[in-house]
């Protein structure tokens, strides 16, 4: 599920560009979905290893790794800047949230599924909107369009009716199935949910990557007037990538409203939107493995901050102070010295350093770096 289709970064040329599907697509998509299987197999194995409060940390992981496939498939794949990705996660967990409220009399399964698409659909519709209009708009001209969209969230939550004001929405909620409630905890179950819808949602932007959608964005990315000359519709491009961006993002606020059972303008801020790009950068743009070490990052960087502000005997002031700046603070000296040492992120420079090692593995007498 995450290396070869994940790591193309040339712009390839001529019929694959204006269509032709990649040789040896069927078995490359059945590989794709036996990966994904086995690697959501080992989370949820791996989920009985953890304690509660540890298994509500991967459920967060999983939902923000949707949030960051999406932006790095945007940023890495299409060459388009997003700096307002958490009002997307927004979109998705008021869909979810406003459906799970009005189904509260659905089976639990049938009233998640229902909500999960509802905000794969509002988060797309808002995608789209946004991305119609970041089409015709390149580098910090789109950022700030999408900047301007998280930030204008306090007041749209406030100023549409039934989506709760400052206080948000919460959930019903959802307990374990009968079947699993002696076996598994709450928390336990929910990542259980979190990493298949996750598994799925990767997946998915892995095949798009890997196929022609894929071979187009990384066309436009490169040059939008050659991409034009072979006959690549650039602006219908685009569009489909902030679409599926969105889409994802969305899954991702769907999902932390599901493990919360509460959405609110509160956790979807402009700092959110910069963590996750922070996290997409220092991880790899463009990559899957660069994603996960993203969200990883999102979720765990901050509770590393909050557990060291508390063994240090600072005053309760400073300690309100350091509480979400720190963690903020410390992305971005993460991000420059990345920059410097390793400016295609933590998984590509692991992917150099391999790709260093089979080559010394193939000069006989040298050793690798």
């Amino acid at each position: 599920m995450t290396s070869s289709t994940t790591t193309r970064d040339a712009a390839p040329a001529g019929d694959e560009v204006r269509g032709a599907l990649p040789r040896a697509a069927r078995p490359r998509v059945r590989r794709t979905v036996a990966r994904a299987v086995l690697v959501v197999l080992l989370v949820v194995a791996g989920t009985f290893l953890l304690d509660p409060y540890r298994n509500y940390l991967l459920a967060l992981v999983g939902a923000y790794l949707c949030a960051t496939a999406g932006l790095g498939l945007l940023v890495g794949r299409s060459g388009q800047l997003s700096l307002g990705h958490a009002a997307l996660m927004a979109a998705g967990g008021y869909g979810y949230a406003l459906t799970a409220g009005a189904a509260a009399d659905l089976p639990d399964g049938l009233r998640t599924v229902l909500g999960l698409l509802v905000a794969v659909v509002v988060a797309a519709v808002v995608g789209l909107l946004v991305g119609l209009a970041g089409a015709r708009l390149h580098g910090p001209y789109l950022a700030g369009l999408t900047l301007a969209l998280v930030m204008a969230l306090p007041a749209i939550t406030t100023t549409v009716p039934g989506l709760g004001g400052d206080r948000g929405l919460t959930v019903p909620f959802q307990p374990v199935p009968d079947a699993l409630d002696a076996v598994i905890a709450l928390e336990q179950w929910q990542a259980w949910v979190v990493a298949v819808v996750a598994g799925v949602v990767v997946t998915a932007l892995v095949l798009v990557d890997a196929g022609r959608t894929g071979v187009r964005q990384r066309a436009v990315r490169d040059d939008e007037v050659a991409a034009a000359l072979a006959g690549v519709p650039v602006g219908r491009t685009k569009v489909v990538a902030f679409v599926l961006s969105a889409a994802a993002a969305g899954v991702g606020g769907a999902l932390l409203c599901f493990v919360t059972q509460n959405v609110s303008p509160g956790a979807f801020t402009v700092s959110l939107s910069l963590l996750l790009l922070v996290g997409v950068v220092v991880g790899g743009v463009g990559r899957l493995a660069g994603a996960v070490v993203g969200a990883v990052l999102v979720v765990v960087l901050p509770w590393l901050v909050s557990l060291l502000t508390e063994a240090l005997p600072l005053g309760a002031e400073l300690a309100r102070r350091l509480d979400g700046n720190l963690a903020l603070l410390l992305f971005g000296v993460l991000l420059v010295v990345l920059t410097v040492l390793a400016p295609e992120g933590v998984a590509g420079a692991v992917s150099r350093r391999r790709a260093a090692r089979r080559r010394a593995a193939r000069r006989p007498g040298r050793e690798a770096p």
